[in-house]
């Protein structure tokens, strides 16, 4: 153990915070300041053990100490802190949401802002280990583990507890480290956990090493520290590490600590770990700790002026890396070359669920990295029967079950991304994707808040809509959800040739997509298909008319579609087929010909993606327009499970027929 570097560190560390607190908060140069007084020296023993190239950390918010020990320079840090140019986002995020990509040794995955979100991302990360150590022989990870770092209040969320099943159940090496100063902000850890002890209370779960210890004790925490990373890292499967530290601080630079009382405050000042440290260190390393201390001072000052002296980050490129423009450090499909299997179309016609399997099977057949997974689509093959057949092909470590957890699901899914793997998550029911949100919008953002230091692409199968029959839980559709959500793509195909087309671009896409499947269309006659091919593409952002005419256009998707050709009047029909992004120029260049326009969705129609159609026509064609742009929709209630109640809910073909009378009669 390097205790001279450990010592250092902790005092850059201490010294960064001190001035934050006092100087750079004051003057509003900083304003977000997490203090990490009274973590540091575990984290950065922690830190000196993570030496392996694929070791990957998910931490939070008082993790500053252990990227500090994994190579984050002062001046990034402060800078970030500072909002000026470089560091982790370029001003994007807040400071201390940090992120280390590096091509090799131990990085640190893109923090959010929401607590216990760094669980199962983590655990993604864990699972990519082994599948890149086993599947892919790469021998780069043989040795790597996955850390993550968590508050004694972050065991109470559902991204602990997911990551703790997805971990134990398949014996991940995963490390779980607790650092429990018995305090989420005011609120106690009585009500966090039982008997306020993670460890103690998990110490019946099957195949996980739980290890206690108290972070003022350097040579014992230390000792558990050694012991928790040997174990995880010679396979022996996930361990849980909780070490009782003080937070000599509030929770952020606003916050007074006033719920503590004065004699709780002295208590956890008498056990700061840095002063058994100096303790420690006199006695067993040397005797220079106050030239240590000065160095350390000294170079924080100097660091601090050269952050002080960046520019601020230019405005002019705050909207770039939504998307991908260019490739990441990390994160994202590397140049694959894709073998073109059968390129002729097959003439029989197949349902949207085989085209959707057959193009899994050939996606996974082409690159090793594609993983498909979610409840049920194993032996049973799904509950939609998409996937049946694949884990037989492909075997348990690409095509396989997961607990019954949206968040992780999702949460893995990310970590695999960014591990350069293609995941493709299914959840069973638009309706279910709700427990996952946080993941899914920490997702869509990630390349834009780390300024593409990171991205995770992933393509999202969710089947949605009405089917034979309606019900709240299963026929939401709801696709304005990640619509306005940063940096998702969303398709919506109506028929099995476009959703080919649509799900073999977005497997090889660098940017993550919603591939909504609807659940009429799954067997629905008309939207059957010939099979177009190995090598079919279609590209995003760009619709399909599907019908000629010159009266009226109509603008819809998915299973709408088939409706809006049934309506007998001379009318053009739009099948958009993407909605992030849509194609505003077919739209525009059919109503500047037409005259008159229509949207017609099945999502609800107050907010519904027809309004920003709508706007976007009335602007674009306004003097054109021989009459108002009008929205067809579902009502704004819940799909009903009485098949005719559900036709008074979801517009039927005589009602847009009768709606397009009326517009062109206008």
């Amino acid at each position: 153990m390097d205790w001279k570097k450990i010592a250092y560190l902790s005092l850059v560390s201490r010294s960064m915070d001190e001035i934050e607190e006092s100087k750079l908060l004051p003057e509003k140069k900083v304003l977000y300041q997490f203090s990490s007084r009274g973590h540091e020296v575990p984290q950065i023993i922690l830190g000196s053990l993570l030496t392996e190239d694929r070791d990957g950390v998910g931490a939070y918010y008082r993790s500053r100490p252990l990227l500090l020990s994994l190579g984050l320079s002062v001046e990034d840090s402060f800078a970030s802190n500072l909002a000026r140019s470089g560091g982790f986002s370029d001003g994007r995020d807040i400071g201390v949401v940090c992120n280390l990509p590096k091509k090799r040794g131990a990085i640190v995955l893109p923090m959010s802002g929401d607590v216990g979100s760094q669980y199962t991302p983590t655990a993604g990360w864990a699972q990519s280990i082994v599948y890149h150590s086993k599947t892919l022989k790469d021998k780069l990870w043989d040795t790597s583990i996955a850390v993550t770092l968590g508050g004694e209040g972050s065991v109470a969320t559902n991204g602990f507890w997911s990551a703790l099943t997805i971990a134990t159940t398949l014996k991940l090496p995963m490390l779980f480290y607790i650092e429990d100063n018995e305090f989420a902000i005011s609120v106690k850890s009585t009500f966090q956990t039982p008997g306020c002890n993670i460890a103690k209370n998990l110490s019946s779960f099957e195949n996980l090493k739980i290890l206690d210890g108290d972070g003022s004790d350097i040579e014992g925490s230390s000792s558990l520290i050694k012991e928790a990373v040997s174990y995880v890292r010679a396979r022996n499967g996930p361990a849980l590490l909780r070490l009782k530290v003080p937070r000599l601080s509030g929770h952020s630079g606003q916050d007074t600590q006033s719920y503590k009382g004065e004699e709780r405050i002295k208590t956890e000042k008498s056990k700061d770990p840095l002063m058994f440290f100096k303790e420690f260190y006199l006695k067993n390393v040397d005797s220079d700790w106050d030239s240590i201390q000065e160095k350390a001072k000294s170079d924080v000052l100097e660091s601090l002026e050269s952050a002080l002296n960046r520019e601020p980050p230019n405005p002019s490129n705050i909207q770039k890396h939504v998307f991908f423009e260019e490739s990441s450090i990390l994160g994202g499909l590397d140049n694959t070359n894709y073998p073109t299997g059968n390129p002729d179309p097959d003439p029989t016609r197949i349902n949207m669920v085989t085209a959707i399997r057959r193009t899994l099977e050939f996606e996974l057949k082409a690159n090793p990295k594609v993983l498909v997974f979610g409840e049920d689509i194993g032996p049973k093959g799904g509950v939609h029967a998409v996937t049946l057949g694949l884990q037989e092909t492909f075997g348990e470590d690409r095509v396989f079950d997961t607990s019954l957890s949206e968040e992780g699901i999702i949460g893995r899914a990310v970590g695999m991304a960014i591990s350069g793997l293609m995941p493709v998550p299914e959840i069973q029911f638009r309706k279910y994707a709700d427990p996952a949100t946080e993941q899914l919008n920490n997702c869509g953002t990630m390349r834009w808040r780390t300024n593409n230091r990171f991205s995770a692409p992933i393509v999202v199968r969710i089947p949605g809509g009405y089917a034979k029959c309606g019900d709240p839980w299963h026929s939401v559709s709801s696709e304005i959800t990640w619509i306005h959500q940063t940096g998702w793509k969303v398709c919506m195909p109506s028929n099995a040739e476009d959703a080919v087309g649509l799900l073999r671009t977005s497997l090889r896409g660098q940017d993550p997509v919603i591939f909504f499947e609807h659940r009429h269309q799954y067997d629905s006659p008309w939207a059957r298909r010939p099979y177009p091919g190995d090598s079919f593409l279609l590209p995003f952002g760009k619709g399909n008319v599907v019908k000629q005419g010159t009266k009226l256009t109509l603008i819809t998707w998915g299973a709408m579609v088939e409706r809006a050709l049934e309506v007998p009047q001379d009318i053009e029909v739009i099948d958009l087929r993407t909605l992030s992004p849509w194609d505003k120029e077919c739209v525009i260049n059919s109503v500047k010909r037409t005259r008159r326009a229509l949207v017609f969705h099945e999502d609800g129609i107050t907010c519904g993606f027809g309004a920003e159609i709508a706007s976007t026509i009335a602007k674009e064609c306004f003097m054109y327009l021989d009459a108002p742009v009008d929205r067809i929709a579902v009502k704004d209630i819940p799909i009903p499970y009485n098949m005719e109640l559900m036709d008074h809910v979801v517009p039927t073909v005589q009602e847009v027929s009768s709606k397009v009378l009326e517009i062109i009669n206008y």
